[in-house]
C-alpha cells in the first residue's frame, strides 16, 4: 500500500508596497550640473515632453514693457530718479510737518507727508512699476542727516506715494522690516536662522508676496552685494517656447512648507495667468528646499521631480536674463513683485560698511493687477492692517509667525 506525500499549499505572497516618493536631490543654491541632469533623464524617459501643448488658458507669449531682459537696457540712468535739492527740502518739511502732527507711525500717508511737486513724479512713477518696466530707483536720501524714527518717517512717507497700502510683514504687525546679516546679533536664535536674506549668502530669485517691494539701502556692502531684477515674462516665454510641459507644472498645486505653522503646509501653484497679458510667479524656494539649518519638514508631501526641474529653469533663466542694479547708500529701490523676480548676489560686511536695508511691501489700490484668486486670502491678510495696529522697528530683528515662531 503505498501513501501520498501531502504538501502544504504555497504562502500566498505579500501584496506589492509601491515606495513612498522621496524628496529629489535639490537645495537651496540650484547646482547647475544636476540640474542638466534631471532634464537629461527626464527626456530621456519622455521624449515627447518639449511637444506638450501649453495648458489651457496660457498664452504661447507674453508682450508688453514689463516684458525684457537684462542686455535692452545701456545704464542706470534709464531707472535711475535723482531727487533735486528742492525735493529734498519738500522731503525734509513733510518729516517735520508729520512730527508735528503727534500721531503713530501708522498714519504716515499722502496726506500727512505732503510732497507738493515730488508727489506727481512719484505718481508716475508708480505708473511705471505696473504699466511700464516695473522697477525704478530714487537717488538720493541723505541717510546721515536724519535718526532711524526719522527715516522711518521719510521712507514710508515718500513710499505712500508709490504705494497707497502698507503690508504686514510678520504675525507682529511690523510694517518695516530690516534686511542685513543677523548671524551674530541674534546667535541665539532657536533653531538658527533660515532664511538667506538675514545672512551673507546669495539669496537666489524668488518673489516676495504682496504687488511691490521697496528697500532703502541704510548703508551697502563693503564687497558684494548686487541686487538682480529678472523679467517674469521674459522668463515664461522661454519656457513656453522651449519646455511647454513646465508650464504646466508650474500651474499645478505645490506642497509649501510651513516650516512648524499650522498647517505644517499649504497647496498652490507658483504661476499664473492674468487678464490683460499678466504672467505671475509667486514663489520663494525655500519653502520647496528648506535653507541652512531650517530643513524641508519630513512629514510633509515632496516635490516631484518634474517640479524639482521646473525650479531650477526658473532659477538659471531668471538669472540669464537678469539686471543689475547698483545699490547706493541712501537709494530707495522699487520693484514689482508680480511681474519681476529678484535676488541678491553673495557679500561681505567691515566694520566701516555693514550692508543694512529696509523693506516695506506696497500695494497701489488705483493701479493694482488683478490678484490671482489662489493669493487672494494672502493679500487680504497682508494688506487688512490698520494704522494703530502698524508696527515700525527701528532695529533689525528676525521676523516671526502668530504663533512667536521665526520665519
Amino acid at each position: 500500500m503505498s501513501t501520498s506525500t501531502l504538501t502544504e499549499p504555497p504562502a500566498p505572497s505579500a501584496p506589492s508596497e509601491t515606495p513612498a516618493p522621496k524628496q529629489p536631490d535639490i537645495g537651496y543654491h540650484p547646482d547647475e550640473a544636476k540640474y542638466r541632469a534631471r532634464v537629461a533623464r527626464r527626456l530621456a524617459a519622455e521624449p515627447s515632453l518639449p511637444h506638450t501643448p501649453l495648458p489651457a488658458g496660457f498664452p504661447a507669449k507674453v508682450e508688453g514693457p514689463i516684458v525684457w531682459q537684462g542686455s535692452d537696457w545701456v545704464g542706470e540712468e534709464q531707472w535711475v530718479y535723482n531727487l533735486t535739492e528742492g525735493q529734498l527740502k519738500e522731503i525734509d518739511d513733510a518729516v517735520q510737518h508729520f512730527k508735528g502732527l503727534g500721531v503713530k507711525l501708522g498714519y504716515v500717508g499722502k496726506e500727512t507727508f505732503p510732497l507738493p511737486t515730488l508727489g506727481g513724479e512719484l505718481r508716475g512713477l508708480a505708473g511705471e512699476l505696473y504699466s511700464g518696466r516695473g522697477f525704478f530707483v530714487l537717488r538720493t536720501i541723505p541717510i546721515e542727516k536724519y535718526n532711524r524714527e526719522e527715516l522711518a518717517i521719510l521712507y514710508a512717507g515718500i513710499s505712500s506715494h508709490v504705494g497707497s497700502a502698507r503690508g504686514k510683514q510678520d504675525g507682529t504687525g511690523a510694517v518695516l522690516a530690516h534686511i542685513k546679516d543677523l548671524r551674530v546679533s541674534h546667535a541665539h536664535e532657536k533653531g538658527g536662522i533660515g532664511n538667506s536674506a538675514y545672512t551673507t549668502d546669495k539669496q537666489v530669485f524668488h518673489t516676495d508676496v504682496g504687488d511691490l517691494i521697496a528697500l532703502m539701502a541704510l548703508e551697502t556692502a563693503a564687497e558684494g552685494g548686487v541686487s538682480r531684477i529678472s523679467s517674469g515674462g521674459r522668463v515664461y516665454n522661454e519656457i513656453a517656447a522651449t519646455r511647454p510641459d513646465l508650464v504646466g507644472v508650474l500651474a499645478e498645486g505645490w506642497p509649501l512648507d510651513s516650516f512648524g505653522g499650522d498647517p505644517g503646509y499649504t497647496t498652490r501653484p507658483l504661476l499664473y495667468y492674468e487678464e490683460e497679458n499678466h504672467i505671475i510667479f509667486q514663489y520663494s524656494r525655500r519653502h520647496f528646499t528648506g535653507y541652512g539649518p531650517q530643513k524641508r519638514s519630513a512629514h510633509i508631501p515632496p516635490i516631484s521631480e518634474a517640479q524639482a526641474e521646473a525650479l531650477d529653469a526658473i532659477h538659471f533663466l531668471a538669472e540669464k536674463f537678469s539686471l543689475g542694479l547698483n545699490f547706493q547708500k541712501g537709494d530707495i529701490q522699487y520693484i514689482n513683485s508680480l511681474g519681476l523676480m529678484h535676488a541678491r548676489d553673495e557679500f561681505k560686511d567691515s566694520e566701516e560698511k555693514t550692508r543694512h536695508l529696509v523693506r516695506l511691501w506696497l500695494r497701489n489700490d488705483e493701479l493694482a493687477w488683478k490678484t490671482p484668486g489662489p493669493l487672494q486670502g494672502i493679500w487680504k491678510r497682508l494688506y487688512s492692517i490698520g494704522p494703530e495696529e502698524q508696527r515700525f522697528p527701528l532695529e533689525p530683528e528676525i521676523r516671526r509667525k502668530e504663533s512667536g515662531k521665526t520665519k
